[in-house]
């Protein structure tokens, strides 16, 4: 099976543009196995198709906001810095992908929020994109993750901007 087989065409009105505003107001598709028919619904519907006994499991789960906008020192070029994953805790190395890839190098000073008051120094190219940052702050380690919570936005998909 190859990645390709799964490629299809989907209209852009069929695409999210914005989050719906009640949540109980977004689709629900109700796949009805035995009778093998396909009803589109809301989601405050969904108390519709349980009976007693049934069980529900939420995830309540929140998405890191891990996009972040700064500005390269000296020459003040915004750049956005999408964190992977956390590298280490201790010295606050973050994996990251930054656009654009090209102008960022190491040894950069990055610097985020409208006071910079985030800054981050490039160590290490990892993948065209990848870098590999420590990030120079000085509070504790709770204080540093609540900072890149502040600053950061969570990701969306481009067409939803």
């Amino acid at each position: 099976m190859k990645l390709s087989d799964f490629n299809f065409e989907l209209p852009n009105i069929l695409l999210a543009q914005r989050p719906s505003p009640g949540r109980d107001e977004s689709r629900l598709m109700v796949l009805n196995r035995a009778e093998k028919t396909i009803k589109h619904q809301t989601f405050k519907d969904v108390i519709d198709y349980f009976d007693e006994g049934d069980l529900m499991v939420l995830n309540n789960t929140k998405v890191f906001p891990a996009r972040l906008f700064g500005n390269k020192e000296k020459t003040g070029a915004r750049i956005e810095v999408f964190l992977l994953r956390e590298l280490n805790e201790e010295q606050r190395l973050w994996d990251v992908l930054v656009d654009p890839a090209r102008k960022i190098r190491i040894g950069n000073k990055l610097y985020f929020g409208e006071d910079d008051s985030l800054v981050a120094e490039v160590i290490d190219n990892t993948t065209s994109r990848g870098r590999t940052l420590r990030f120079l702050y000085d509070g504790s380690y709770s204080e540093f993750r609540s900072k890149l919570k502040q600053l950061g936005q969570t990701p969306l998909r481009e067409y939803c901007f």
